[in-house]
């Protein structure tokens, strides 16, 4: 077997550089996310009104991603992630100095169309940047710093929450991505001076639909990837009031998401190289996500400290063997000039399938309970799974002699 061929040096210094600002970027926003819940329920608002909150952030970042990545050849990969930022850093602000769970919503859907602009975009310049033999591990590295992000964000956001109250968090997670901004401002190159290949504009309305709905495949991985973001959502909305009713502290809570998101986070290297060595990656998308299932059944059953944070690490490995490899099929599933749409469904998936659970699971909570409705949830997933993998049976990836891309070291200039 030939050896795999060296990624150039410039290949290495443009992925430090995005996983740089990823870092940045979810670090801040993930501040927020164990905090909201319990800073909504300290203005009044129920557990309904609180999966609402959530669930307009969700909305707002599904139903934009898939729109921004059919358009972001045309507006630039750069320009459209730098308005992503700035909208993300100013709903923090914003959060600083609201005052009911009604101005939150509102916030809160403003922030979702910052992380629309930001997420699909980022992972295209990922995608276009790496060398077809070096997908998975690209997409390992660029994970790992996302949830390294969303691992010590929540954990920095519960301490200061903690210490010094829910403003301050606010304040600190806008800061931080206005200083990611600045960074990828200076530091990171515009994609058409750096792209061994620019794709060409892809198809757009019924034919758009017509590629994209005879792509079982593609629909597959983005249905693997709701799924799985099903989980997560009741994780991200409900997990802070549930674990809060059986006695865990703000910190203790901020700890949870932390090891959930650290095991995601050290997980994905070893999972991307090990996803670029297998025939069917959607084989290691299942098992992941049978693993986050059995995640949620435990949350459910959970009553101390120590079986949330077990349970945390279980998803967090789950997440990592599912999405390092689903990230990876959706692009490997289209030409390149349709890689925009592929991860603008994609992360149009991640929040949709969280805005579900969140708005839908939150009504049957206040019905049946915390414990129930995590296991509910977790049968959801498993059938979701299960729908996922048959779309996705059998593909697997051209051969590399036959791809249009161009690797890095072949570049002009």
């Amino acid at each position: 077997m030939n050896p795999d061929p060296v990624p150039t040096p410039r290949y290495a210094t443009l992925l430090l550089i995005c996983c740089a600002v990823v870092l940045g970027c979810y670090f801040g926003t993930y501040m927020r996310f164990p905090v909201v819940p319990l800073y909504a329920s300290s203005l009044g608002a129920d557990t309904v009104l609180i999966g609402v909150i959530n669930a307009a952030f969700l909305l707002s970042a599904g139903a934009l991603s898939l729109p921004l990545g059919l358009i972001v050849h045309r507006l630039g990969m750069k320009l459209l992630a730098g308005v992503g930022l700035l909208l993300l850093a100013a709903s923090s602000f914003l959060l600083a100095v609201s005052s009911t769970p009604h101005q939150l919503i509102w916030i809160y859907l403003f922030s979702g169309a910052g992380l629309a602009a930001f997420g699909p975009t980022t992972m295209s310049y990922v995608a276009g940047i790496s060398p077809p033999t070096h997908l998975g591990r690209s997409y390992g590295w660029y994970t790992t710093a996302l949830y390294t992000g969303m691992s010590l964000g929540p954990a920095a956001g519960g301490l200061v929450a903690e210490a010094w109250g829910f403003p301050l968090v606010f304040i600190l997670s806008g800061l931080s991505i206005f200083v990611t901004f600045w960074v990828m401002f200076f530091f990171l190159p515009r994609a058409r001076r750096v792209m061994p290949v620019r794709p060409s504009q892809p198809a757009m309305g019924k034919a758009l639909i017509r590629e994209v709905g005879k792509n079982l495949p593609l629909l597959g991985s983005w249905l693997a990837t709701a799924g799985g973001c099903f989980g997560l959502g009741v994780f991200i909305t409900y997990l802070p009031l549930h674990a809060h009713e059986q006695g865990l502290s703000y910190g203790q809570i901020g700890i949870v998401f932390a090891v959930q998101g650290l095991m995601n986070a050290v997980s994905r290297l070893p999972f991307g190289h090990l996803s670029d060595r297998v025939k069917y990656r959607n084989l290691l998308v299942v098992w992941g996500l049978l693993g986050v299932a059995a995640s949620l059944a435990g949350y459910g059953l959970s009553r101390r400290p120590l079986h949330f944070i077990l349970c945390a690490v279980v998803m967090g490995i789950g997440m990592g063997l599912a999405f390092t490899s689903v990230a990876a099929l959706c692009v490997e599933t289209v030409p390149p000039e349709h890689r925009g749409v592929a991860m603008g469904g994609y992360n149009s998936a991640i929040y949709l399938g969280m805005m579900v659970s969140a708005a839908g699971l939150g009504p049957i909570i206040g019905f049946v309970g915390f414990k129930n409705g995590f296991l509910l949830t977790t049968l959801i997933t498993v059938l979701i799974t299960g729908i996922a993998f048959l779309l996705m049976k059998g593909f697997s990836p051209p051969s590399l002699g036959s791809s249009d891309e161009v690797p890095l070291s072949h570049e002009q200039g």
